[in-house]
């Protein structure tokens, strides 16, 4: 008898080790590992975002974010983004640029390629991460991780706040939310959707919702969603991508 209440014990001990929820930085590796994990690093991605293009390139901890954008005089701007800073280039030539704009150019160029390379990006060291609980949308179970910065390190956006869904099953990023300071502020809420993998990378098209009561937490997003109170302002299409691993 006593070996057998000895076994129950050991199994209860067990079980509830198991049971035991990840943590949100658990959550995180997961999330990255299931979208490509290590290929990311060292990996040059392009890609066709509205009337631009975007190529970026990622070497033992070096990185080149670059943006090309021709304008309607037949005017093509190379803007590059690197380690070292920012550059922007007008026909090939360097470009002479106020540190506010460099600010301005640097931040969407930084903010393209972290949406189509998430979730590698939230392993950053400006990133602060919360797992703040789990809820469903469509009957499906998600991990919230609630997502903040650091100001240093972490841009001129450093106050935004972000909030990650993360499907419990299979770890794919399928919904986010987040608010912005800059023009007047703004809430999103995005839904993923015509997942691909290229090259052992995963990427997402997003359907782009906006909510105009500021006010509201992120994480009553997905339930405002589900009832169709937020509006639809696009659609975050990425064309002709492609992925070349280095070795």
């Amino acid at each position: 008898m006593k070996n057998y209440f000895l076994s129950l014990s050991i199994l209860f001990v067990l079980t509830a080790c198991n049971s035991k929820e990840p943590t949100a930085q658990q959550i995180i590796d997961k999330a990255i590992e299931k979208a490509g994990g290590e290929l990311y690093k060292n990996a040059e991605i392009s890609f066709d975002f509205r009337k631009a293009s975007y190529k970026s390139s990622r070497e033992d901890g070096k990185f080149q974010l670059e943006r090309f954008l021709p304008d309607s005089s037949g005017t093509t701007y190379h803007d590059v983004v690197t380690n070292e800073g920012f550059t922007r280039y007008k026909n090939e030539k360097p470009a002479n640029l106020k540190d506010s704009l460099k600010d301005v150019y640097r931040n969407s160029i930084n903010s393209v390629h972290y949406f189509v390379q998430l979730p590698f990006g939230l392993n950053d060291a400006a990133v602060n991460k919360e797992l703040i609980g789990k809820d469903s949308i469509h009957n499906k179970e998600y991990y919230e991780i609630k997502v903040s910065f650091e100001a240093k390190g972490g841009g001129i956006d450093h106050e935004d706040l972000y909030m990650y869904w993360i499907n419990t099953q299979t770890f794919t990023v399928d919904y986010l939310a987040y608010s912005f300071e800059i023009n007047d502020g703004g809430i999103r809420f995005r839904k993923a959707y015509n997942p691909r993998t290229i090259e052992g990378i995963r990427f997402v098209d997003y359907e782009n919702y906006k909510l105009d009561d500021l006010s509201t937490p992120l994480k009553k997003l997905d339930d405002l969603y589900e009832v169709k109170e937020l509006e639809l302002l696009s659609k975050i299409e990425n064309k002709n991508i492609k992925v070349n691993l280095k070795k």
